[in-house]
């Protein structure tokens, strides 16, 4: 599987380091390099791109401010590249892919291009997941999902047969929209639900393997659509 990519940073000379990086990675594929972010923007919505190659520190438009406008989960998946350490966590909370800390080298590049490849692989009709775990990637089947929570910056998610949730620094919208909808269903801000794990539904929860996950107001008729298609 390819994967389109394009490049972005205001120092040349890293920017041609990435470029060539690029180049020599047998399944990425180069649609384009750009000296500030603006000038990719202006090309994004005509080009078929699922990976970015992002600076953060540049002028006019900053790398955070275009991963923040790219960050509506239909966009590509953003790769920091950049000098600075300190924007780590921030890089997570707009769901960065990867964060490569200049200087970095072709083995540290190809981890993070192969991130990229793994989640592009990973759609929701194949039946699973990849979610970031501390420094790996971990496969989770979709049919073992019990339930995802969010908490603060990361995502709890419950799995069968396991005592302790997988705890990932990602967002839970990201989650959502990485498992199939005809599976699982948003019941709260705060929860989705495996629709083939429930228990029972009362007035205001639903009950999954013990857990009792309130059903926030916002969510009540979908899930009450849902309720009367089955219900016989």
């Amino acid at each position: 599987m390819m994967v389109n990519c394009i490049a972005i940073d205001d120092e040349p000379l890293a920017l041609s380091l990435v470029c060539s990086f690029i180049e020599q990675t047998p399944f990425l594929r180069l649609k384009g390099r750009y000296g500030n972010a603006a000038a990719a923007l202006a090309r994004l919505d005509v080009m078929d791109v699922q990976l970015v190659f992002l600076d953060i520190q540049m002028p006019d438009v900053s790398g955070m401010q275009l991963a923040r406008i790219l960050g509506n989960g239909r966009g590509p998946r953003i790769v920091f590249t950049t000098a600075y350490n300190h924007y780590a966590i921030e890089g997570y909370k707009v769901d960065a892919l990867d964060y490569l800390l200049k200087p970095f080298n072709y083995e540290e590049f190809l981890r993070a291009a192969s991130k990229a490849r793994a989640y592009q692989a990973a759609s929701p009709e194949q039946g699973y997941l990849f979610l970031k775990v501390e420094h790996q990637l971990v496969q989770v089947a979709h049919e073992d999902v019990l339930y995802v929570e969010a908490c603060r910056d990361y995502v709890k998610v419950h799995i069968r047969g396991e005592s302790k949730p997988v705890m990932s620094l990602t967002t839970l919208k990201s989650v959502e929209e990485k498992l199939p909808a005809g599976q699982f269903m948003r019941v709260h801000k705060s929860f989705i639900v495996s629709l083939g794990k429930i228990n029972s539904i009362s007035k205001s929860a639903v009950h999954i393997a013990g857990a009792v996950i309130a059903i926030g107001d916002q969510y009540k008729e979908g899930l009450k659509q849902f309720i009367e298609k089955w219900t016989l």
